[in-house]
């Protein structure tokens, strides 16, 4: 006891200092080199059998193919362990072979014997069917499922890659959860390139076995009779059962390997152990199990047929048919829970007391974001019933109020009979302002504008951006990625959907009682500075004029104190909400850069022709307070413009930036809102001393 303590000390101590797998290639270098006694063959011999059968149980217990990502490294120690045994033991059999059955060891003695009876055509035929089974079925198959695999699996990492980039522009992921994500993806890619590689040594490892054992018979039946003198009846049969003893040693083991080899190339990235997810699929259907045991029973009752074995089994089939859809009612019958507390889903299956008098209670509020679900969609937000939406709102909510600079409001989600079954709605200020239907049991496959190929589906529009998209089963998802596609579940469709329109209309979701939040948090750091300005020099209504004038040109109000110094400083000399967005952009202005043009120190700019220019400033100044007084043919020219300004911009992978005069810029905005959503309008007294300015085209008349 205390020498096997010892021992697994000193392997795990091996193992810490990394050397382990140095150590091995030594040992396994030396058996090949140096002859072995039959013992420590028996011992070796034993170790590969319980080698092989623990990976192949690890195999099957392991929870998804990537926790075993080292099983390609084992494959390949594990094939060298036994090519190096087969020589070791090669050599004693012929070296030891004419002294008797026992020369080359106790475990060759017992497969040669014991096994196979002591006859060596017995056992042949065995070895030969093993090496069938393991040479043309299991390693074969393995191989090329290993190859389709890798293939696929590298095909479809451009399209994993862009699934991951929208879930984490929706918001649904965070950037260490996307991290983990893309790395997931890499690891799958190399698990399965590397898979690929190690099925060719376990097959190689077959057609190695074969030649073994035909040299092996070969060479000690000339042995046998030239060097030892034995007849050639004696020879053969000393040798050749030696031999097959030697090749069945070998050979169960390489079946268990490349049994394990094709275990973990079919499974399927799910995390559950193999015997659950095989009994839950095969076995999980009453229907199948009543029908099987419908046909055993008549096969049992046909005369001349082995009537009690297939009646047992008919008995067994139905018990378990009749069992399986006892629980099934049973889960039915009870799979109404209460509702969560906090719940937003509103389910209401009786009607509310009458009252007698009216009173404030009966005056519905509007909801800020409402989202409105068919029935057939209630599932998707139903945590009871494994609904996912209700996090991935939330998700959104936290990945917004980070980028935005508030708090979101809450989303409050009821069912509405009036829908289609699988459609939704999503309202602010109860203002509908999007609605689409989805299909629950499929995906959806987008097209971003680089797909090399077709797909089978139900054709339809992305809600959220309006492009090209197909609702495809889930089966297709691997090949729909691989075609360049990026697929989405129905969950992520509606949450990008919300994610883009609560972005769009950001300006409407702040209001009065976030902007005081702001302030009362500001002004635990800085009391003077929120002090001094409201309400003192500015009114709170002014301020959140201002925020709502930021956040409708997509300018986040993330550095609060920045936008309130800003508004101290300027707020003595004018009041007007425009004037002082205006001034805050100025001092945004980096910011604001960065966000259009990241890192970059030159920034591509679209700008006014002069004359066009001073057109527009003479416009403005006779306009009066609704705007610029523009000819209606020059504003149908300018929109234009722009509009093909910025598709090109777009095409050419720059943003469309478009600097004008301070005077113009908010004029502009909004006048180029609705025809270039992805336009940014700049004054030039926003852009950076550090930021060098690339014109790109001037727009005239």
């Amino acid at each position: 006891m205390a020498a096997s303590t010892n021992l697994m000390g000193t392997f795990r101590h091996i193992g810490r200092r990394g050397v382990a797998a140095p150590v091995a290639m030594l040992i396994m270098l030396g058996m090949m080199m140096l002859p072995l006694p039959p013992f420590m063959l028996d011992l070796l011999f034993t170790f590969n059998i319980a080698l092989s059968l623990v990976i192949l149980l690890a195999t099957m217990y392991v929870m998804r193919p990537l926790e075993l990502a080292s099983f390609p490294t084992v494959v390949l120690f594990a094939t060298l362990l036994r090519l190096a045994l087969n020589i070791a033991s090669t050599r004693v059999v012929l070296l030891h072979g004419h002294n008797g059955p026992g020369a080359a060891g106790k475990v060759i003695e017992a497969f040669a014997e014991f096994v196979i009876g002591g006859n060596f055509a017995v056992g042949f035929v065995v070895f030969a069917i093993l090496t069938i089974i393991n040479f043309v079925v299991v390693t074969k198959g393995a191989t090329r499922v290993s190859e389709v695999t890798a293939r696929f699996t590298l095909d479809a990492m451009p399209g994993k890659q862009m699934a991951i980039d929208a879930d984490l522009n929706a918001g649904l992921l965070t950037q260490e959860q996307a991290r983990e994500r893309r790395q997931e993806v890499r690891e799958e890619a190399d698990f399965y390139g590397s898979m690929d590689g190690a099925s060719k040594f376990v097959r190689g490892d077959a057609t190695a076995g074969i030649l073994i054992l035909v040299i092996n018979m070969l060479g000690g039946f000339f042995i046998g009779m030239l060097q030892h003198g034995l007849s050639a009846s004696e020879a053969a049969r000393t040798y050749t059962l030696l031999t097959i003893g030697d090749g069945l040693v070998a050979q169960v083991p390489g079946l268990m390997l490349s049994i394990a080899t094709a275990v973990i190339v079919t499974r399927v990235s799910k995390s559950q152990e193999m015997g659950k997810q095989v009994m839950g699929q095969l076995f999980g259907q009453p229907k199948a199990l009543a029908v099987a045991a419908a046909v055993l029973g008549t096969m049992g009752l046909i005369p001349g047929m082995p009537n009690i074995p297939f009646l047992i089994l008919a008995a067994v089939a139905g018990f378990g048919a009749w069992k399986l859809q006892r629980l099934r009612d049973g889960v039915v019958a009870g799979a109404t829970p209460a509702a969560a507390p906090g719940t937003d889903l509103a389910l209401e299956s009786t009607p509310p007391a009458e009252r007698l008098e009216l009173s404030w209670e009966d005056v519905a509020q509007v909801d800020t974001i409402g989202l409105e679900v068919g029935y057939r969609l209630i599932p998707l937000v139903d945590k009871a019933q494994g609904g996912e939406l209700m996090a991935r709102i939330k998700s959104v909510r936290r990945k917004l109020s980070q980028e935005l600079g508030f708090l979101v409001p809450s989303v409050h989600i009821r069912d509405n009979l009036d829908l289609a079954p699988h459609g939704y709605r999503i309202s602010l200020m109860g203002v509908p302002m999007g609605e689409a239907e989805i299909h629950t049991e499929r995906m959806l496959a987008i097209d971003p504008g680089r797909v090399h190929g077709t797909i089978n589906g139900i054709a339809t529009r992305d809600p959220a951006f309006g492009l090209d998209a197909v609702w495809i089963e889930p089966g297709l998802r691997e090949h729909a990625q691989t075609l360049g596609y990026t697929v989405v579940d129905p969950a992520t469709v509606i949450a990008t959907h919300l994610s883009h329109i609560l972005q769009n209309h950001a300006h409407e979701l702040i209001g009065h009682q976030d902007v005081q939040q702001l302030l009362d948090r500001l002004a635990q750091q800085t009391p003077k500075l929120v002090e001094d300005l409201v309400p003192k020099r500015l009114s709170l209504g002014a301020i959140v004029k201002v925020l709502q004038n930021l956040l409708a040109e997509r300018v986040p109000i993330r550095n609060f104190r920045g936008i309130v110094e800003s508004l101290a400083e300027h707020a003595g000399q004018s009041q007007d909400p425009g004037v002082l967005a205006a001034a805050v952009r100025v001092t945004l202005g980096r910011q604001i850069v960065q966000e259009i043009a990241g890192l970059g120190t030159e920034i591509p700019v679209i700008t006014l022709a002069p004359d066009l220019e001073q057109i527009l400033l003479q416009s403005l100044q006779g306009g009066g307070p609704a705007g610029a007084a523009v000819e209606p043919g020059l504003a149908d020219r300018l929109q234009q413009s722009v509009a093909d300004a910025t598709r090109r911009q777009e095409a050419a992978g720059e943003p469309a930036v478009l600097l004008v005069s301070p005077a113009l810029r908010p004029w502009l905005a909004r006048f180029t809102r609705h025809v270039a959503q992805n336009l940014h309008v700049l004054a030039y007294t926003e852009v950076p001393d550090n930021r060098r300015v690339k014109l790109v085209t001037a727009l005239g008349r």
